[in-house]
């Protein structure tokens, strides 16, 4: 037996031998490669004479193809094969329900939700979002905001406060987002337009009072704000919000430290039927507070009061969810109840806009 046919017999016994795709690939490449056995035969024929290319040279030719459609054939009976299992073992149980996928049992937190409304409006109108820290210093969550030593309003604050530093001062965790507003003064010349969502911490709790809350202020810098433009900011944003076409406000005197004069807002609304309705009906009910930020508190952030002025107002994001949505009780919101989170959540893809809708 000539060596060729030792050659051939060898490969074709290992393309019989070969177990799956992996094995036959590995045959091809010993057999057919850059260094494979007939590939270094195949070299040889440059030094043959014309008659050993005649005979060996075709003999060499013909263990090639022969080979090639051996591994060829070989390889689509193991492709089959392979296939076969798969579906042997992939077998789809048709009486089973069908899994959705995770965008459509995923849902979006209402606050999560909430903020990106807010964002959408206040986008529109040309402000921009604010962050500050939550633990804050005595300074910036009290004294630059008007709250001097020993203020009583202080203590309306059921403050959390750390223990004292090497210097004696505590940090606190912030009572109110009102900080950013004297940060962002520091940082930025006027004029000056922001929102500021975050949390926030009092020690409270009950169905409509939480120790960690969320809360939502803005603040408009420059030489000419006033009252009448704070109460058309509103406005649009309480119609944007709720997704009514018209509300009534009223504006009644209340009492910040941070602001002078200070407003509590109610608006109009119909709380038959077990649900509020806004923007119709005879009753009111107060969502926010606001007023033209104190002189002091432009102070505090490096501005003249002579030259500047602006307004501010603050609301509860948890609160307005609960009253644009129908939930009836704030401590769902931090239980992180799957259940719940399926009934009130919001699809991930469901992207509030102005022109399709915050809540479509």
């Amino acid at each position: 037996m000539s060596d060729l046919d030792t050659l051939k017999s060898q490969l074709l016994g290992d393309v019989a031998a070969a177990a799956d795709e992996a094995a036959i690939e590995a045959v091809r490449v010993a057999a057919l490669g850059k260094k494979g056995s007939v590939s270094e035969l195949l070299k040889t024929l440059g030094a043959m004479s014309a008659d050993e290319r005649q005979t060996r040279g075709a003999a060499i030719n013909a263990l090639k193809t022969e080979v090639t459609d051996a591994i060829t054939a070989r390889k689509a009976d193991l492709k089959e094969a392979a296939i076969t299992a798969r579906l042997k073992a992939e077998t789809v149980d048709v009486s089973l329900p069908v899994r959705s996928s995770p965008a459509e049992r995923g849902r979006i937190h209402p606050i999560s939700q909430i903020v990106d409304e807010i964002t959408a409006i206040f986008g529109d109108m040309g402000f921009s979002i604010a962050e500050g820290p939550d633990v804050e210093t005595d300074y910036y969550n009290f004294t630059a905001l008007n709250f001097p030593e020993g203020h009583p309003a202080r203590e309306m604050h059921d403050t959390f406060f750390f223990q004292p530093d090497e210097k004696g001062e505590r940090k606190v965790l912030r009572t109110h987002t009102s900080p950013v507003q004297v940060r962002t003064m520091e940082a930025e010349k006027p004029p000056i337009r922001i929102i500021i969502p975050g949390k926030t911490y009092r020690q409270d709790s009950d169905a409509t009072h939480s120790p960690m809350f969320h809360q939502v202020e803005g603040l408009v810098i420059d030489r000419k704000a006033n009252v009448a433009n704070m109460r058309w900011v509103l406005e649009e944003f309480c119609k944007s919000f709720f997704e009514v076409p018209s509300v009534t406000m009223r504006f009644r005197p209340s009492f910040f430290p941070f602001t002078e004069p200070s407003f509590e807002v109610d608006i109009q609304c119909d709380r038959s039927g077990g649900t509020v309705k806004f923007g119709e009906g005879s009753d009111w009910m107060e969502i926010l507070g606001c007023g033209m930020v104190h002189p002091n508190v432009l102070r505090s952030g490096g501005l003249d009061p002579d030259e500047y002025q602006g307004f501010a107002w603050g609301m509860g994001l948890d609160r307005i969810a609960m009253l644009k949505y129908g939930m009836p009780d704030l401590r769902d919101f931090f239980n992180a109840d799957v259940r719940w989170m399926t009934h009130y959540g919001f699809r991930p893809l469901d992207m509030p806009t102005l022109f399709g809708g915050l809540s479509a």
